[in-house]
């Protein structure tokens, strides 16, 4: 059923590295991410940031973007279109050449954590030849066979689903919040962002498993 292949990238070989170094604050959550060629990949993505006149001035002087759009924004986020046109060999390559499928990318000011679907192993184990022949780090952290098992859970990753449950046991739920996010990254040992992007995907998958007829979410954590 095809290879999930959780990895990461050091942020100064990849898109949007100036960004990062210009607003060092912001954490930039890919929802969307699509190749137009081996040299353009359109990303939509979700975006905090302390200060954000100071991101939009980064974005417009980052080398590796292009076309940046506005979108729309909700409470402390925004939501951006761009084209990413440099420093994206091996993503371009996991989509154009291996068929994979982007199911998360999250970047901060260090590095981008992603999650890829190759329907068969081998394209990771290609795209991981060629971050090696060009001189690129590709960090494998995790990589699973995706089975029936897996899918029981209403489409939740296990993050998720023990995210959701430590969340609901120690009555995040209610109100007031018997726990914080803040009280679960230091549980899962993660940030409180971490944990709000787990809790925010997490709902969105079960939303979508079952409410929303014919359609999955299985693996988007």
């Amino acid at each position: 059923m095809g290879t999930m292949a959780e990895v990461c990238i050091p942020a100064d070989e990849f898109a949007l590295h100036q960004t990062f170094l210009d607003a060092p604050d912001a954490h930039l959550d890919v929802q969307r991410v699509v190749a137009h060629g081996p040299d353009r990949v359109m990303p939509f993505l979700w975006a905090t940031a302390d200060d954000f006149d100071a991101l939009d001035q980064a974005l417009d002087a980052d080398p590796s973007v292009e076309d940046v759009t506005h979108v729309s924004e909700f409470e402390d986020e925004r939501l951006y279109r761009m084209a990413w046109v440099d420093r994206i060999e091996l993503v371009s390559h996991a989509l154009l050449e291996e068929d994979a499928t982007v199911f998360e990318a999250a970047g901060s000011h260090d590095e981008w954590h992603l999650r890829l679907f190759f329907p068969e192993r081998e394209g990771l184990s290609r795209t991981h030849d060629i971050a090696e022949e060009g001189g690129l780090t590709l960090h494998v952290e995790k990589v699973y066979e995706l089975n029936e098992e897996r899918r029981d859970r209403y489409g939740l990753t296990d993050p998720q689903h023990e995210t959701l449950v430590a969340a609901f046991e120690n009555d995040y739920y209610d109100f007031p919040h018997g726990v914080t996010t803040e009280d679960l990254g230091e549980r899962f040992d993660i940030s409180a962002q971490a944990v709000a992007d787990r809790l925010r995907r997490g709902h969105g998958n079960l939303v979508e498993e079952t409410l929303i007829v014919g359609r999955g979410a299985d693996f988007d954590e």
